[in-house]
């Protein structure tokens, strides 16, 4: 099958539309890519990337089509919106250079939605149907992640959704609890199909590394990687803290990874007196998390309390299930319900930083056996919802209809 996937984020930029291409070029399938020259997440272009070099190159055989576009810059949000729109107009130019003809139209949209009118103009340009992968709830993620409570804005947003939605043959959601919300919007539930992430192969269940595990301090070690934003709810985690190493000793937080609200973050550690209790370790090659995962006793997982993360997946999840490891989860609706029901570690109401620090102390209680038992659970319920040859196969089934 020739398959066009046009998404604002590739290769060198770490995304796991990445893994998704190269494995479905693997398969025999014919994989081209529209993107953006990568300036993601640093916000200048990558070494060896301009204005003028490097519009398009083949890497694994993958012809790479790239438009120019205005970098992210600090990641203000006036800098992030011609980010956004750039790769809309500028794409539709690059877009309309594509000399190949292609059987499908794949759309990836981590964020924002805009991304969806490049491949209305890709249902024309080829006269195929497109396929729409959403990761968010429109307008919904513009009043979490943004802090736009401005009606206007936001209902044209919404009718700017419902546009791009209606042109669609598909739309693939990462949360089954998507589709309420979409069919909500006017989009025919029959046009909905739920598809997750899956994990790339690289996270699995691996032996420690000397090397990492000696960056852990003794005591009870739980892991958080990610971004380190608002959404991830950090104010809970210190809380949970400050009560739980009351009762539990030795108890650490180790956090991989960066994010904007990082700074305030560790200031807000220091000032609570809790600087000893936190391990920042920076950001790190994904290929290397199972060790870091390994080298764990839990993984953590947290997000504000909204109606958007109530029903989404966070990509992590996936991750951590993967790598056989507990969880503890201070997060709503289905991600603690796969957690709590699947019996891989314990998970309590978005924001409640009391019951963060039960489940903490709780988890510190357990036997080896106990432990190791939820960690058993992950892995077994990854392999059975988020196994990546199953989920690839999903994927054809659904674009090439």
């Amino acid at each position: 099958m020739r398959i066009l996937i046009i998404t604002q984020y590739f290769y060198p930029e770490n995304l796991r539309i990445n893994d998704i291409a190269f494995s479905l070029q693997e398969q025999g399938h014919q994989v081209s890519i529209l993107t953006a020259k990568p300036n993601y997440p640093e916000g200048q272009l990558y070494p060896g990337y301009s204005i003028f070099i490097k519009g398009f190159e083949t890497i694994n055989n993958i012809n790479i089509y790239r438009s120019n576009i205005i970098t992210r810059g600090s990641g203000s949000g006036i800098r992030l919106f011609f980010n956004y729109i750039s790769f809309v107009f500028l794409g539709f130019f690059k877009l309309i250079t594509i000399k190949e003809k292609f059987d499908t139209v794949l759309v990836y949209a981590p964020s924002p939605i805009t991304v969806g009118y490049l491949g209305v103009f890709a249902k024309y340009k080829f006269k195929v149907d497109p396929h729409l992968w959403v990761h968010d709830l429109w307008p919904e993620s513009v009043k979490v992640a943004g802090g736009i409570n401005n009606k206007i804005i936001l209902y044209l947003v919404e009718l700017m959704t419902r546009s791009i939605y209606f042109f669609y043959k598909s739309i693939l959601v990462q949360s089954p609890r998507f589709k309420e919300y979409l069919v909500s919007q006017g989009v025919n539930k029959n046009k909905i199909k739920y598809y997750p992430y899956y994990a790339e192969d690289f996270y699995r269940v691996v032996k420690e590394k000397p090397e990492i595990k000696s960056l852990f301090p003794k005591g009870l070690n739980i892991l958080f990687a990610g971004n380190i934003g608002v959404s991830q709810s950090f104010d809970t985690i210190i809380e949970a803290v400050k009560i739980a190493s009351k009762k539990v000793k030795e108890l650490n937080i180790i956090v991989l990874g960066d994010g904007r609200d990082k700074k305030r973050v560790q200031e807000k550690i220091y000032d609570m007196g809790l600087s000893n209790c936190f391990r920042f370790l920076g950001t790190h090659p994904p290929e290397s998390m199972s060790y870091f995962f390994a080298s764990s006793d839990a993984l953590l997982v947290t997000l504000k309390k909204s109606l958007i993360f109530s029903l989404t997946i966070p990509g992590k999840l996936q991750s951590y299930l993967a790598c056989g490891k507990p969880i503890i989860g201070s997060i709503d609706g289905i991600t603690s319900d796969i957690i709590n029901n699947g019996k891989c570690g314990y998970a309590t109401e978005s924001e409640n930083y009391n019951a963060l620090a039960n489940s903490i102390i709780k988890f510190d209680r357990l036997s080896v056996k106990e432990k190791f038992d939820l960690g058993a659970n992950s892995r077994a319920y990854f392999e059975k919802e988020f196994e990546k040859n199953k989920l690839l196969n999903k994927l054809i089934e659904i674009i090439k209809k």
